[in-house]
Formats: C-alpha cells, structure tokens, sequence
C-alpha cells in the first residue's frame, strides 16, 4: 500500500472514475470489483481501514444457520456460494472449522434442527447452475482440478469420544453425541487489508485519515468530494465521476445536497453485538467450535481464535454512540452466563482477555413487526445525484455487494465490463520454503504470520531479519513481533498504536490485560515513531494515547470499571 503522503499526492486535486467513501469491506470490495473492470479508483476512509463493524465481527465467514428458522432461504444460500468462493480465493485465510452441537446428560439430539442441517448440507454441496449429479459427473471427469469448488463434507453425528477429543472443554458435562458441521472463520481486519491490497495491485489508491465532509454537486449531480486530511487538518477535493458511500452503519450520514426524497437513502436501524475473550486454559476449546443454547430459544458460539476462545454474539437494538460501541454490563453478563451454564464452568468477568462489541448496519423496514433478521439483507441506493449507497449485508457477502454496486455503475454508463472478482486470488499462501526464519522467531510466531500475511510474511521477516530487535514479541507469550509495527507503519497506513494493537494486530483484544500501562504499549509506539518521525515526547503521549482508546473501546473488561458500557 502507498504511505499516507504518496496516497495524498496522487488524490488531491485529481478527477477518479470512482471514489469510495469507507474503508471496511465492503468500500474495500467495491474498490477492488471497479478498479479491476478498469476504472481509475479512489478509496478514502475518515478513520483507520475496518475500523467500524468490519473490526468487530464474529470473524466467521459463514452461511448462517440461524437465517434458516426465518427461512430466509436466498440469504444461507448466497452466502454459503461466497463462503466457498473465500476459501478457494484466500485459503491462508478463510479456513474450515467444525461446529457441534452437542447433546449433553439426558438430553437428545434436536431433531429439527438435523433438518436444518441436512438444507444447510445441500445449499453448501450444489454448486450454482450445476445439478449434484452434474457436480459428480464433473469431478469424474477431473473438472474440479481446474476449477476446485470447495464444499465441506456433510454433517454427521458424532459419539462421546469424538466429541471430547474435538472439544476437551465439555469433558465434565458427559456428552452423550454431536451434530457436526463445518463453517469457516478468518481474520476480518486483515481480510479488508488483503482486499485493498488487491485493488492497489489493479491502481486503486486508498487513504486512511481522510474525513469526507461534502458531496460536491453540479446541476444536481455528485461530480466529487471534499475531506478533511486529519494530520494537516486541510480541505481538499477530489472529483469523480461516480461516488459510492459505503460506510456501513454511517450510510444514512452522507448525504449529497440533491436529494429528492427520504427513500433515496437508507433508514439504519444499528444492532450491537458484544464479543468476549476467554483464555484457552480457562475454556478449552481444542479444534472445534460449539453452538451454545442461550436461553428463549436463542444460540451463541464458542470457537477457537488465536490460541483464545472467542464468545459471541448478542444482537440488541443500541441507540449509542455507532462510532465507539462498548460491549454492555447486560451483554458481558448474559454471555458469561451461557457459556457458564452449557460448559459448567465458573468464568466471571475478571477472568476475561478481552472483549468487543460492533454495531451492525442493519437496514429498517419501517414496518415494527418484521424482524430485524429480515433486514441483513444488502440494499443499493441511488440518490437523485446520482450518489450510490450500498450497506446492510454482512462480512461473507461483502464481494456480492460490491458486484451489486459496480454492475449497477456500468449499466448506467452503458460500459462492457464483466466483474471477475469471483476468480481474483486474495494474497497468496506462503508454501512451504516460502518463509525463511530468522534466529528469535519461533514456530508459532511463523505459523501465525503465514495465517495472517500468506506470501507476504516474508516482508515481516526480512524486517525480523535485518533488525534482530524486532524479532522479538510485541507482548511477553503472544507470537506477534514487533516486526509487524514496522511493516503496518511503512505498508499498511497504520498512525497509532490503537491501529496497530486493534487492528494490524488483534493484541488489544487477545491480551487486553497485559497493556493496561503506557510502559507495555510504549515499545509499539517507539517502533511506529522510527518509521513516523516522532520525537520521544510524542511517543509517550502515543502511548498513553492506547489507554484512553482502550477504556473507551471497552475492550478490557477485567480492569476497574471496565464492563460498563
């Protein structure tokens, strides 16, 4: 990615074919969707890239099965045809996860939902515009080695042995068998980085920092923007030939000045859901996650997520602040009693690593009885302008939105374009002999940057390599390196160290306790200071920047006061 000044220079002034407002994943997807049809494209985000809900997911890249007790059969369905184009398009990072759900004493086994599962198994196994006995002719004739389509292997019912073997942490509640299903999980943060990075590659240029503030309109039409520059504090303009909002929960804030009517531009009706992190010693996890029952007919997970276990999710209405959500006392407290319950265990909130809560752009209906499930569905706008909006929708789907998008930009435009992000590598996994170790960094540090970066972790372990002190862990016991400052300052736009810990790493979520003191986020913000210039006075005060983000996030709540939100 270009430094924050290359980007300025190449943006300011300039005319683009279309700029994206939003830096999460889906402003991301529609960046790389029109950038690779031959659009000149310009990406600008007010904050850091996935700062909002793309930071904040369940991180699961998944069909919902929950959508099927609304039968809201055409959402499962297009996501579970995205799910399998992610692993295909990211292996190194979208991966396979087996899923129980585990009867547990006396209980049995829920017979309905093993019809849920068997719809969910032939949504996922039938590929688009392909019969099953078609998809089985196919691989008989060694189709699927030029065009491999993954599909994960149909649930099953699994014993008690099994089942502890996959999950050691339901071992003192005796369970009798499982459903097991397969969905997938990645890292959402760096998901959206590696999707930039595409679009980059194709000549999109993405700017962080850069606060839209104006639509600029001519004859009633959006010919470009203006934004703020946050390191300058200067005014500048950018024109385009097509503005996309896709700011995700902020889609009802931007607004052109040409707007005819309310119904051009979508009603957000913002859902929060709230995230704890448990330590593997404390839930045990293993190599599998469980759906867990949570009351009134409602489920949860919880799954494995580097080397943690990961709680989640409730779904609230919240009126708050969209652009700080917290996770809420009512919503740590419901969490810990359900996965307390279901596993037997006595976890409280001093017990917990970290935690998060994101707010979802849910789109309203207008109408009070529909349920808000209905409305995760993506919408696109148009605005008399000509401004398109896309939001709603969800981490899985975010390629099929920006496809919406782009194809509705070359039908108004009468252009013969095809979208082909559906064959569009996302990075490339690091083989084996692909990353060479330098002495100080160990397997799991090796492991974890090839999940992460896929080919580039050499980059990360070139900067290892050449400068041994930052081969060494950014926190004492998690395999990040300091390296990864380095790289996130020079490559990825990274300004603070919130942007390092929250999002180039996930530190401030998986070890919210052991930087709870300037003195443990000083060395994150000596390392961004010798890429950025700062003095010393402005790396104490970075440091100490981190702790008034992280009580504001809620993201620790062990610490006084910290689960109040």
């Amino acid at each position: 990615m270009l430094t924050r000044a290359q980007a300025i220079e190449e943006i300011a002034g300039k005319r683009f074919e279309v700029v994206v407002i939003g830096g999460g994943i889906t402003g991301a997807g529609v960046a790389l969707d029109a950038a690779s049809r031959g659009y000149s494209v310009a990406l600008l985000e007010r904050g850091d890239y996935a700062v909002g809900t793309s930071s904040r997911s369940s991180k699961m890249v998944h069909g919902g099965l929950r959508y099927l007790q609304n039968f809201d059969l055409g959402l499962v369905r297009e996501a579970l045809v995205e799910r399998a184009l992610m692993v295909r398009l990211a292996p190194h990072l979208v991966y396979p996860t087996p899923f129980l759900v585990a009867a547990l004493g006396e209980e049995r086994r829920d017979r309905k939902l093993g019809l849920g599962l068997n719809m969910y198994d032939v949504m996922a196994t039938t590929r688009p515009g392909r019969s099953r006995r078609g998809r089985r002719a196919a691989r008989d004739a060694r189709e699927e080695e030029e065009d491999a389509y993954w599909s994960p292997d149909r649930h099953r019912t699994i014993d008690r042995d099994e089942v502890l073997e996959l999950v050691p942490a339901l071992a003192a509640r005796e369970p009798n068998d499982a459903y097991l299903f397969y969905d997938c999980q990645t890292d959402d943060v760096r998901l959206v980085l590696t999707v930039l990075g595409e679009a980059e590659r194709f000549g999109a240029v993405m700017l962080n920092g850069a606060e839209v503030t104006e639509v600029l309109s001519q004859d009633g039409k959006a010919v470009g923007v203006a934004f703020f520059e946050e390191a300058s504090g200067e005014r500048i303009e950018v024109g385009a030939d097509n503005v996309v909002n896709a700011t995700g929960v902020f889609a009802d804030r931007v607004r052109p000045e040409e707007l005819l009517g309310e119904e051009d531009v979508p009603r957000i009706a913002p859902s929060r859901g709230t995230h704890l992190l448990i330590d593997a010693a404390d839930l045990p996890m293993g190599a599998a996650a469980c759906i867990v029952p949570a009351g009134e007919g409602r489920m949860i997970f919880s799954l494995p997520w580097y080397g943690r276990t990961l709680v989640g999710t409730t779904d609230n209405d919240f009126d708050g602040d969209i652009a700080h959500p917290r996770p809420a006392e009512d919503d740590v407290e419901y969490l810990l009693e359900a996965v307390n319950d279901f596993f037997g265990t006595a976890i409280g909130e001093s017990d917990l690593v970290g935690a998060y809560a994101g707010v979802r752009p849910l789109i309203s209906t207008g109408d009070p009885r529909k349920s808000v499930d209905i409305s995760r569905k993506a919408e696109l706008y148009e605005t008399s302008s000509g401004m398109l909006t896309i939001t709603g929708g969800k981490l899985t789907t975010w390629r099929r939105m920006a496809k919406q998008t782009v194809d509705r930009l070359v039908e108004r435009e009468g252009r013969e374009a095809s979208c082909h992000t559906h064959e569009i590598p996302l990075g490339m996994p690091a083989r084996p002999g692909d990353l060479e170790v330098p002495d100080g960094v160990g397997e799991e540090a090796a492991e974890q940057l090839a999940f992460r970066y896929g080919h580039e972790a050499r980059k990360v372990l070139e900067i290892a390599r050449a400068e041994p002190k930052l081969a060494r862990p950014i926190v004492p016991g998690r395999p990040d390196l300091l390296a990864e400052v380095a790289l996130a300052a020079r490559a990825e736009q990274a300004r603070s160290v919130a942007d390092v810990l929250l999002r180039r790493t996930r530190l401030g979520l998986l070890a919210a306790p052991q930087l709870r003191t300037a003195k443990a986020a000083r060395p994150i913000a000596d390392v961004l200071g010798a890429e950025l210039g700062w003095s010393r006075r402005q790396r104490s005060r970075e440091a100490e920047a981190w702790l008034e983000v992280a009580a504001q996030e809620g993201v620790d709540p062990a610490a006084a006061g910290g689960g109040a939100g």
